[in-house]
């Protein structure tokens, strides 16, 4: 019989092979009480084996830049530090002289103490330091007991799908992507650094997947999709036929992407729908570009942040912010001002715990707190406007007061910038993102004060349905066609409309085949979504008329369930889209 294993998507693909378990953990420590000679001879071994740690994890960064880049090289930057930490480096020197331990006990206990501290808090970017730190101890102290370099990856002979509790960066990126199909974890997020890796090397991952580890055996058979988090171990006939259906659907649909990239995005009826890409890491906007994305309608500039210990200076955020910029040199590119909180803090900063960091000091709070942050920041994006049609959109705003103290400093910085003869756009254009029904029942008086709307509709869904839309005990009840949310994309929508002003989505909504239909049917023309949906999309658009999604948003917003409102839209696309297309990748329900 199959087992199921259902989790979160963290890397794009599906695959299907044999299992190969990895035993990545730490390595047992025996309590060691060493003579009071032998103290000095114990930290001169901690000193050793933290030094060749040290130069090991600098030769992997150096092999990440040459292979992925600078910014994804970056994600060592914490390890490095942890390593010249006085908490790490002197706690364990102490250990070892006052409790006269071996030097592996003293730093385990060192370490083991740090995790207790940090892991007070839930927040999942605290769960990637504490991924960081793992991954020391497990170098450090395999070092220490004169175990093998535990990087060593040579059972690995064929291509399998590599299962483990849990993954680090300094491991992931040693992984051949010829011989991993794929990766599927018990632990983790999607925005473990790991897993950030892994969608860079194109190796599809699932992640939280619970006892996936002790369930898989080495060679035992599985598919893994990457896209909806799930992980089937010995798949049953049936299974195996949906899977190579799928993979033979979405070997064609390869064919045809480069095709598709340069047509038009028109409906039927003659209506443009601008189609733009959302943006993690820099390397991503090749692959926007060779999916046929116009501009970005979401920069996400927390990976500039994450996982460092200072925060980054004007000249490198202007840096990346001018590639992006020349990159869609005829298109917009919509840069989110620093979405810090909720899940994404760097350590530079220091966050209180919260009891629920989502509706806590996060977005546009932290930074109209920390201006200093704040300033940096919005004169590297005003720089960057000399190169492109670079727009500055705000998170998580509520009030009409933040977008004003928001552009009495961009006022500020501008001035600034004459003064020091520095070019940028005088028409720079500021815009808001919907994210709260605060914001969207306040669309008319945020109006008033923004160039633009972009709907963020992951954070309106949950908040507007109290669900968590990463609980997946709740996934059923995160449904973005609730009719609470339909009504509040239309007001915002209309809203918009009367104001003059472009609205946007660049929520996973607006990558869900009847979540395009619904947004085109609400006159939103604009939607922006990860890479793998863009030519989906394109085709849906090309597929469908105006007239006939209208009319199916008309019927939708007077439905009274999210059921209704589902067959509404269905029944508005009829024959011209065939969903079973999307089947792989999208149920009538969008994933959370």
């Amino acid at each position: 019989m199959s087992i199921v294993l259902d989790g979160s998507p963290a890397s794009e693909g599906i695959v299907a092979g044999p299992v190969f378990v990895l035993d990545w953990g730490l390595p047992t420590v025996a309590h060691e009480s060493i003579a009071d000679d032998a103290i000095e001879d114990e930290i001169v071994r901690f000193d050793e084996a933290r030094q060749w740690a040290t130069e090991r994890l600098q030769e992997i960064k150096e092999q990440t830049e040459g292979r992925l880049g600078a910014v994804e090289a970056r994600i060592f930057d914490p390890q490095l530090l942890m390593l010249q930490d006085l908490e790490v480096v002197d706690g364990t020197a102490r250990y070892i002289r006052e409790n006269r331990l071996s030097a592996a006990r003293a730093f385990e206990l060192r370490m083991l103490e740090l995790r207790s501290m940090w892991s007070r808090t839930s927040h999942p970017m605290v769960l990637d330091r504490l991924n960081d730190l793992e991954d020391l101890m497990i170098r450090v102290l395999r070092r220490l007991l004169g175990m093998n370099d535990p990087s060593d990856l040579d059972p690995l002979q064929e291509a399998a799908i590599v299962v483990a509790q849990n993954l680090t960066p300094s491991l992931i990126v040693q992984l051949d992507p010829d011989n991993v199909l794929g990766i599927a974890t018990d632990h983790g997020t999607r925005t473990a650094h790991w897993a950030m890796l892994a969608r860079s090397m194109n190796i599809p991952a699932a992640v939280g997947l619970g006892g996936a580890s002790k369930r898989a055996s080495n060679g035992q058979q599985a598919i893994l999709d990457g896209r909806i988090g799930r992980f089937v171990l010995q798949p049953e006939e049936d299974e195996r036929n949906r899977f190579e259906a799928r993979r033979k659907q979405h070997s064609d649909w390869e064919e045809e992407i480069s095709a598709i990239a340069v047509l038009e995005s028109v409906t039927q009826d003659g209506q443009y729908v601008e189609l733009r890409g959302n943006l993690d890491l820099p390397g991503e906007a090749e692959r926007l570009l060779a999916r046929g994305a116009v501009g970005i309608g979401l920069y996400r500039t927390e990976f500039l942040v994450v996982g460092r210990n200072s925060m980054p200076n004007e000249e490198e955020q202007y840096e990346a912010y001018r590639y992006a910029a020349e990159a869609f040199q005829n298109g917009a590119v919509c840069i989110r001002t620093f979405d810090l909180g909720g899940d994404k803090f760097p350590m530079s900063l220091n966050m209180p715990p919260e009891e629920n960091p989502f509706l806590g000091w996060r977005a546009i709070r932290v930074c109209l707190d920390q201006p200093d942050l704040f300033r940096t920041q919005l004169r590297a994006l005003l720089r960057a406007t000399a190169h492109g049609d670079v727009r500055f959109m705000i998170p998580l705003v509520n009030d009409v007061e933040e977008i004003r103290e928001v552009r009495a400093l961009l006022q500020e910085e501008a001035e600034g910038l004459r003064r020091d003869g520095i070019p940028f756009n005088e028409g720079y254009k500021l815009g808001v993102m919907i994210e709260t029904p605060a914001a969207a029942l306040d669309a008319a008086e945020l109006a008033r004060y923004s160039d633009f709307f972009s709907i963020g509709t992951n954070d309106l869904i949950q908040y507007t349905l109290a669900v968590d839309r990463t609980n997946t005990r709740l996934a059923k009840l995160y449904n973005p066609f609730h009719p609470a949310v339909v009504r509040q994309l239309h007001q915002v929508a209309r809203v918009g409309r009367a104001a003059g002003i472009e609205v946007s989505v660049c929520g996973e909504m607006a990558s869900h085949p009847l979540g395009a239909f619904l947004l085109i049917g609400l006159d939103i023309t604009a939607l922006s979504m990860a890479w793998p949906s863009l030519p989906e999309i394109k085709r849906l658009v090309r597929d469908v008329r105006m007239e006939d999604a209208r009319s199916a948003a008309r019927k939708a917003l007077a439905a009274p369930t999210a059921h209704d409102v589902t067959r509404c839209l269905v029944e508005g696309i009829g024959d011209s889209v065939d969903l079973s297309v999307f089947s792989g990748r999208w149920s009538l329900s969008l994933p959370a």
